[in-house]
């Protein structure tokens, strides 16, 4: 059955990327909701013209974010799995027509595809729609399917978040159809904290009576800089303060200054630890209040024991298919982080093969595109008869 699902999706290349570029045709930048619902619309297109009507569909409204969608799709057995996505890009409308959009050979002589939004993450969406496809059409014992598609990802996915726990919690595996890195799978993702630190100080005259003011923007820098000091890179932990903004004159003591920390780890243990760090930094003037404002946007993605027996399942399958699978870990999030977190095994970057996500020299390569459709169509099928430990 594996070499009929690679030959079939090799078979239907062709009509795979027609979709590809029917879903990249249309721009759906993330602060542009008429442009998102756009975008939504053509998802459920492709979905249902592939996959016919879902036995449950819910489109949540996402308010000033594209909308969420949920596809269910009943199997045979008592096993589910969720396929998840996400439909909006961080290209500005306009950027298609600037875009030299076309396929060509790079120096290594593989064809690609250049277009905005195809490798993050367009092109992957519809590798998990032909994924669910091959899978329902070739299977003999198929678990019901979840397909949870967001328009927020690349914001934080705000409004989506809970849709997508939600779905979570109810599949046995879960797939995130995230760009591959360089065809290697994604089996670490670091978690990532904003951190918005706001200081209240005492003004006064820098010359006259320098000593009645109490300075905010020396607070915020005595912060920042105790926070960054804790920092361990040999584990992952990184902290860059980006933004430091205060004062109104050179000669004001400033009353009030603002800065964002933005802090990546890779394990809980590491978030817990920051976390004490943020709430237990002191600063050099007792007279000046600072207010921490902690947002951890998304949690790391570790190779936990149920992440380890889903790529172990991947890997065979992988082999049967006649090709090593290869993962990785990144710096970079996504929605794969939550799943992971509520202890669903989740396989992130099992997309498009591909290169310059966020350039403008985004691209994917399409020989690897039935590769990872059938390979996950296989895992997918695989699911019922491979018990965890």
């Amino acid at each position: 059955m594996a070499s009929a699902l690679l030959l079939q999706a090799q078979a239907q290349l062709d009509t795979i990327l027609a979709n590809i570029m029917e879903l990249v045709r249309v721009e759906t930048v993330s602060y542009d909701k008429p442009a998102l619902d756009r975008g939504a619309d053509v998802v459920i297109g492709l979905v249902e013209g592939h996959l016919g009507h879902p036995d449950f569909f819910h489109r949540f409204d996402g308010g000033e974010q594209g909308d969420c969608l949920h596809f269910v799709y009943e199997g045979n057995t008592d096993k589910a799995v969720m396929f998840l996505g996400h439909y909006d890009t961080v290209w500005p409308l306009g950027t298609l027509a600037d875009w030299d959009t076309e396929s060509g050979q790079d120096e290594d002589g593989n064809t690609f595809i250049s277009a905005p939004g195809i490798h993050d993450m367009k092109g992957g969406l519809v590798q998990a729609i032909w994924a669910a496809k091959l899978a329902r059409e070739y299977g003999t014992d198929v678990p019901t399917i979840h397909l949870l598609i967001n328009g927020d990802e690349e914001i934080g996915s705000l409004s989506s978040r809970g849709h997508i726990e939600d779905v979570a919690r109810l599949a046995d595996a879960a797939f995130c159809f995230e760009a591959t890195h360089h065809g290697k799978v994604k089996i670490g993702r670091k978690g990532v904290g904003v951190i918005k630190v706001e200081a209240t100080g005492v003004e006064s005259h820098a010359g006259v009576n320098p000593e009645d003011g109490a300075s905010a923007i020396t607070a915020v820098i005595d912060y920042c800089t105790a926070v960054a000091a804790q920092a361990r890179p040999e584990a992952g932990t990184t902290v860059n303060i980006g933004l430091i903004n205060g004062g109104s004159s050179s000669n004001v003591i400033p009353g009030h200054a603002t800065a964002q920390l933005d802090i990546r780890i890779t394990s809980a243990a590491e978030m817990q630890r920051m976390d004490q760090v943020l709430d237990t930094t002191e600063w050099s003037d007792p007279r000046v209040q600072v207010a921490v404002h902690k947002d951890w946007n998304r949690p790391p993605l570790e190779f936990t024991p149920a992440n380890q027996w889903l790529y172990s399942v991947m890997e065979e399958r992988s082999r049967e298919l006649g090709w090593d699978l290869e993962a990785t870990a990144v710096g970079g999030a996504s929605d794969a982080n939550f799943v992971s977190a509520l202890g669903t095994p989740v396989m992130c970057g099992v997309g498009t093969v591909g290169t310059g996500a966020h350039a403008r020299h985004e691209a994917i390569y399409p020989t690897a595109i039935p590769h990872y459709i059938a390979l996950v169509a296989e895992t997918v099928l695989a699911i019922p008869h491979s018990p965890r430990a």
